[in-house]
């Protein structure tokens, strides 16, 4: 049956709509210092007479390098992008566990929020780089996982609206991407790096107070201590489900590698490849990714409608399939990347921002139905017992293929750029196809129990 009847934010309830737009400042935060991060480790931290002056910075710098061999600051600043963009959905894990087991998710998303946006601040500052990087790294942790574990809280299990409401969700963190380079990645491009930074943490602050005015709105907290309830034990069966959950996530991983890209190689490789003058004047090339967010929310509605006429007048499509259409989709993304290329080595000039349009277009269709609809498949197929730590457990594929684009990153210096997107799709490719026989072999095993 339903867990709440509510339809006062667009036909859901009321918590869905201060949830998701505490999730759009949070959002806004982040993106708007991703988009900068490896601009200002390439242009400014990692330069002679900037890098010397970050706490801790040689012994960190020698640890990587054991492991990765000495590293040009291009590709340091595309291995420690990595790091930062990877450990961020792998520390998710520990916050539903602090969730779950001691603290609450209203605590916990309160001491991420607050984490986030001091290290936000401290980004402003050279001394403080890795410091900064490992606030927001627990930060997001404890925010980001427990905050949608709340979205899917607020539906039965057999709810129709929770796919529905995921990807409701995720148009409100499009939008925050839409404002927060053109925010964030101006001002630090355009004025000065802290600058960029510190709205990024005063965006966070909104959230946090966002989140705050809207608790007598969310799913209530589960007791502990003493008094608290029996905890849900796991069910019959639900141990299998939970290794089918895991068992989906390389197919994930690979079939991201194209959208992750777009923080690290690619927008390095468009500010060195894209024709970037608009009306006549040179672009950031931030911008790019308002233009991505912009055209995702756009598309990313026009799948909501289009799912929901489809189902009104045809059988139900199950999330499994979703997520093959939308990775078969965003492997169209790196292949356009790839004629550009031919095209810039054919002509000898920099390519036009209608391949821009183009890559982003094809990317968001395919992310529509990949990343918000498997986020509403973990939330759905989880037990209960174990909700936030599996929605821990799904953004950990995230955390690998941001690993994977780090490694891919720091060969832009050495491949072709045509070879190099084309790998992309490849990978993606056989993350597609992987889905495809996962849907085959244990696609019952997810399934809805009223199917």
């Amino acid at each position: 049956m339903t867990r709440n009847r509510n339809t006062a934010f667009l036909g859901h309830p009321t918590g869905l709509g201060w949830l998701s737009g505490s999730e759009f400042w949070e959002r806004f935060s982040y993106y708007g210092m991703q988009a900068l991060l490896v601009l200002y480790m390439t242009q400014y931290l990692l330069l002679p007479g900037h890098v010397e002056h970050v706490w801790a910075f040689v012994p960190f710098r020698h640890a990587v390098e054991s492991v990765y061999g000495k590293l040009t600051p291009p590709a340091l600043a595309s291995i420690i992008f990595g790091f930062y963009a990877g450990f961020v959905y792998l520390t998710p894990l520990a916050g539903g566990w602090v969730a779950d087991r001691l603290i609450g998710r209203t605590r916990t998303v309160t001491v991420g929020a607050l984490l986030m946006a001091l290290g936000h601040f401290l980004m402003a500052f050279e001394a403080s780089f890795l410091l900064a990087l490992a606030c927001l790294l627990v930060g997001v942790g404890c925010f980001k996982g427990n905050i949608a574990t709340q979205v899917g809280e607020l539906y039965g299990p057999e709810d129709p609206r929770r796919a529905d409401a995921f990807q409701i969700y995720q148009l409100f963190i499009s939008i925050a991407v839409i404002f927060s380079p053109l925010i964030c990645g101006t001002l630090g491009q355009e004025v000065a790096w802290h600058w960029g930074f510190g709205a990024a943490g005063v965006g966070m602050l909104l959230g946090l107070a966002g989140y705050l005015s809207g608790l007598r709105y969310l799913p209530p907290e589960r007791a502990r201590g003493r008094n608290a309830t029996p905890r849900v034990p796991l069910l019959p069966g639900e141990g299998k489900t939970i290794l089918v959950l895991i068992a989906l996530l390389p197919a994930l991983v690979l079939a991201m590698v194209g959208n992750q890209e777009i923080f690290n190689a690619y927008i390095v490789w468009g500010d060195a490849h894209y024709d970037l003058r608009l009306f006549g004047h040179a672009m950031p090339v931030t911008w790019l990714v308002s233009v991505d967010a912009g055209l995702g929310a756009f598309v990313l509605l026009g799948a909501i409608m289009a799912w929901r006429w489809w189902e009104r007048h045809f059988t139900p499509v199950n999330e499994i399939t979703k997520l093959a259409v939308g990775a078969f989709i965003m492997a169209g993304a790196p292949a356009t990347l790839a004629l550009a290329s031919v095209f810039e080595a054919a002509t000898g000039a920099k390519v036009g921002l209608v391949w821009a349009l183009l890559f982003h277009i094809v990317n968001s269709f395919g992310f529509a139905n990949l990343f918000p609809v498997g986020l509403a498949l973990y939330s759905r197929a989880a037990p209960r017992a174990v909700a936030g730590l599996m929605i821990g457990v799904f953004y950990t594929h995230l955390f690998v293929t941001n690993m994977v684009v780090g490694y891919l990153g720091g060969l832009l210096e050495t491949m072709a750029p045509a070879r190099f997107w084309l790998l992309h799709v490849l990978l993606i490719l056989v993350g597609a196809c992987l889905m495809l026989v996962f849907r085959t072999l244990f696609g019952r095993i997810l399934a809805p129990d009223k199917e």
